[in-house]
């Protein structure tokens, strides 16, 4: 204060020689106490960085200027909403008062008060923080989905005291990616090389998975090539964006065809990965493509599970071959793995591409004896059935009369 009092002073004899400033930024007479005081508007403000060198009324209209700019960090009091004050309640208990004191701020944060900019520039001058406040605010903004996670990390990244490293470029283009923003992600990746950050597999995947959930194969792809471009062993997370994307694509063989690469370097790629890719052959109907992934799951050491089951045989249902499709039901029932209703409704849907109604009637009533009942979907397609047949009604008969053992012909 006292630096800022003389400083004013400086100001003062250079326009006004007759008149001096007190503590409080007030013009007034050195010869009078009863004239009216001026108010300069000097209070509070340091002077000492722009004196040498500019005119006096370059430095007025700075300051005037830094007035407006610096936003007026008001410790937040009971004037809060019942939602605000749930929010502050939740925050972490070993968060530290620094990074407290900015998350009550921005919780109860109004554009009123002036930009995040503002907010976080004031914080940075007040607070002094350090890269785990801004670490712990960054993680409890984004578990909270908060709208200005974005703009907080962004300015983040351009604080010294944020110790910036590539990760944390990662993780802006993986929020980018999350939300679809395709073109905020390829902006940011550019002003990251700018800033002399050299992309690595970790960025590159990131992009490859980006693209590969739009749906967009060919993108996925190129980023793909540039990351074997970089000479270093392809990991599992790589092979397994760009299969999927292949398999979003509607091309399974593309994505077979890297997952045999994978396995000739040992790489065993995620159980959601095969189950994605079985399930895209199982729904085209490509029995031997299905056959192939569940056989390649069970090298891998993954124990099939029901569903997985259920896609071969909805596999061979879809292509019609019911002889099969029967086969990897009974094999899925004798590894003790309980049919789910979606299974029992594949084979009703083989036996009714070749019309097989008999044979359909005595596969249920066997399921029937070992307890299994059948469930809405499997009744769907026996309804549906049925209906084409013309014998609604007599339904209930049917399957009485073969409960009984009576032939049906």
């Amino acid at each position: 204060m006292m630096g800022t009092y003389c400083n004013n002073n400086l100001v003062c004899n250079l326009y006004y020689p007759h008149c001096s400033i007190t503590h409080c930024g007030v013009l007034t007479r050195r010869d009078s106490l009863c004239q009216n005081p001026i108010y300069f508007g000097f209070h509070k403000h340091r002077f000492d960085s722009v004196l040498a060198g500019i005119g006096m009324e370059e430095i007025i209209k700075e300051v005037n200027e830094e007035n407006e700019r610096r936003f007026r960090w008001i410790e937040v009091g009971n004037n809060v909403t019942i939602e605000q004050r749930q929010a502050i309640s939740e925050l972490p208990f070993r968060m530290s008062k620094r990074s407290k004191a900015l998350m009550r701020q921005i919780i109860c944060f109004s554009a009123e008060k002036g930009t995040i900019s503002d907010l976080l520039e004031s914080w940075v001058r007040i607070m002094n923080p350090i890269r785990a406040d801004w670490l712990s605010i960054l993680k409890e903004l984004s578990i909270m989905e908060h709208p200005l996670y974005l703009e907080v990390a962004k300015y983040a990244l351009q604080e010294e005291s944020f110790e910036v490293n590539i990760r944390d470029y990662t993780k802006i283009i993986h929020y980018y990616g999350k939300h679809n923003l395709l073109e905020d992600a390829e902006n940011f990746l550019t002003l990251m090389k700018q800033r002399g950050f050299i992309y690595d597999q970790v960025i590159l995947t990131t992009m490859v998975h980006m693209y590969s959930k739009a749906g967009r194969h060919d993108q996925a792809k190129e980023y793909f090539e540039e990351i074997k471009s970089l000479g270093e062993p392809l990991d599992k997370r790589s092979y397994g964006s760009m299969i999927m994307a292949y398999i979003r694509a509607g091309m399974p063989e593309e994505g077979e065809n890297l997952l045999q690469e994978m396995e000739a370097q040992e790489i065993t790629a995620g159980s959601e990965v095969y189950k994605a890719l079985l399930r895209s052959y199982s729904m085209i109907g490509n029995a031997e493509g299905a056959q192939r992934v569940f056989d390649a799951i069970q090298l891998a050491g993954i124990t099939p599970n029901d569903k997985m089951c259920s896609l071969v045989v909805n596999a061979y249902a879809m292509a019609g071959q019911s002889q099969k499709a029967l086969i990897a039901f009974e094999n899925m029932r004798r590894a003790s793995i309980k049919p789910t209703d979606k299974c029992i409704a594949s084979v009703l849907v083989a036996y009714e591409k070749e019309s097989k109604i008999n044979t359909a009637l005595e596969f249920l009533l066997d399921l029937e004896k070992d307890g299994n009942k059948i469930g809405k979907e499997a009744s769907a397609v026996l309804a549906k059935w049925f209906r084409k047949l013309g014998v609604v009604e007599e339904v209930e008969l049917i399957l009485r009369d073969f409960a009984t053992g009576h032939q049906i012909s």
